[in-house]
């Protein structure tokens, strides 16, 4: 019996496949947005075929998968800057969503840079330094007690695409990586919202979310990190908790002016007496949270003595509705939520307003009238309370008391700084198109044209959305 040389045996290369499917590139590795791939080479085929012909190789840095598909779908995929996960997380480990909202009403970089830009003439220089909305609480540089501004972050959108593109994604991705201290693997997914060819809204969700030990919930919200994403990509991040909390919400309440509608009714009461300066001017300081409201509000509706009573009736063909509103209450209201408006306005434009938009309860201040003349007194009447920040977070707690709500399922809507006690209580607080203080201090804001933003940050996708306003 012969004895076979171990060394003589040739035995065919057998295929090693990550050679074939992966790539040196991060982003092809991970296409957030790719399609199934129609791919049928198996196993056996490359086993069977390999004597005939060499197997299918792709190049070096090549992906299977088009990276550049011409429509955006669900990935479905796990999202890591690993190419494995050696740990399963266990069941019921705590997850974030991060609400990521393209900004297209304000572009943050109107300017492109000189030497990039197509539209640049020689002599072109670079735009002054500006400070963004919510990084301080004035926007008036010479008013800020330090150095200028730094220039703005290079402006990625304007290179790779106005939306959420697939790089922003990405480097969302890779920015939430790297903050957990000490280090810990992510996984991560995403949904598009709105859209699925360049989205504008698009919802990720991630776990496990930072030790709060060493970067609390509140502190990753105002993180520096995120803040520059925002700035270089053109985009808003909410952050909030994952629970079924944060996706059916019993109760919403709303700021009047400057949210639900477009006015100040107080500055538009002004305008009949020649007093809209002097007004207009304590009115904005004191949403900016410089003047105690109470004493503002009496020192405002002062000026306002002698104006007739009935200048509410008037004033209803004057509000503008903000985009949206109605749209959003009704969406609302079908989900069987409970809605209240909360005002440091007046209580006949609030109960009006009510009526508008089908919204359950209207608390406002009352102004007395001289029942001889049919006029305002200048004072408010001393039997109702002023509705403070104190005040409309006392009205928060019990409307939701009383229908039996739990406070996590509430939302509250607002712009001014009487509006951030009621932000900070509610289980969401957003501050809508705020005042500088209003935004660097609120749990969440977003700047969007329109008032159905809010529902996106229920987890509501853009088919709901419609269904539920049609």
């Amino acid at each position: 019996m012969s004895s076979t040389n171990p060394a003589e045996v040739v035995r065919p290369t057998r295929p090693v496949l990550r050679q074939n499917f992966s790539s040196s590139s991060f982003i092809h590795d991970h296409q957030q947005y790719k399609p199934p791939a129609p791919f049928t080479q198996t196993i056996s085929n490359v086993l069977g075929n390999h004597q005939q012909s060499p197997p299918l190789a792709f190049a070096g840095n090549a992906n299977p998968i088009n990276p550049d598909p011409k429509r955006v779908t669900e990935s479905g995929i796990i999202h890591s800057i690993f190419h494995n996960q050696e740990d399963v997380l266990p069941q019921g480990t705590p997850k974030l969503v991060a609400t990521v909202f393209y900004k297209t009403s304000e572009p943050v970089h109107p300017h492109l840079h000189p030497d990039s830009s197509p539209n640049a003439r020689p002599g072109d220089k670079l735009p002054p330094p500006v400070v963004p909305v919510g990084s301080a609480p004035t926007l008036d540089i010479e008013k800020i007690p330090r150095e200028p501004p730094a220039p703005e972050p290079e402006p990625l959108d304007h290179l790779y695409g106005h939306y959420v593109s697939q790089l922003c994604l990405t480097n969302f991705l890779q920015i939430v990586e790297s903050l957990p201290t000490p280090y810990r693997r992510m996984n991560t997914s995403h949904r598009c919202l709105d859209k699925h060819d360049q989205p504008r809204v698009v919802e990720v969700t991630f776990s496990p979310p930072p030790n709060p030990d060493y970067l609390t919930f509140a502190d990753l919200r105002k993180h520096e990190s995120i803040w520059r994403f925002e700035r270089e990509w053109n985009v808003e991040v909410v952050l909030q908790r994952e629970s079924v909390f944060r996706r059916h919400k019993r109760l919403v309440v709303f700021d009047m002016d400057s949210t639900l509608i477009q006015n100040e009714v107080i500055d538009e009461i002004a305008k009949f007496i020649g007093v809209e300066k002097e007004v207009s001017e304590i009115t904005e300081r004191a949403m900016n949270g410089e003047l105690d409201f109470s004493a503002s509000l009496k020192e405002r509706v002062s000026l306002l003595k002698g104006v007739p009573a009935d200048v509410f009736e008037k004033l209803k063909s004057v509000l503008t509705i903000s985009p949206g509103a109605r749209e959003l209450c009704k969406a609302l209201k079908r989900l069987g939520c409970k809605l209240a408006v909360l005002s440091g306005g007046f209580q006949p434009l609030a109960e009006w307003l009510a009526g508008e938009l089908g919204i359950d309860y209207a608390f406002a201040n009352h102004l007395e009238i001289d029942p001889t003349s049919q006029t305002l007194t200048g004072q408010l009447v001393p039997t109702y309370p002023i509705i403070d920040a104190n005040q409309k977070r006392s009205l928060l707690c019990s409307i939701a008391a009383d229908n039996g709500v739990d406070i996590a399922q509430t939302v509250a809507v607002g712009d001014g700084a009487n509006d951030l006690l009621m932000l900070h209580a509610a289980g969401l607080g957003v501050a809508w198109r705020a005042k500088s203080k209003v935004q660097l201090e609120a749990p969440t804001r977003i700047n969007g044209e329109s008032l159905v933003d809010v529902l996106y940050l229920l987890g509501l996708d853009n088919e709901e959305i419609q269904e539920l306003i049609a």
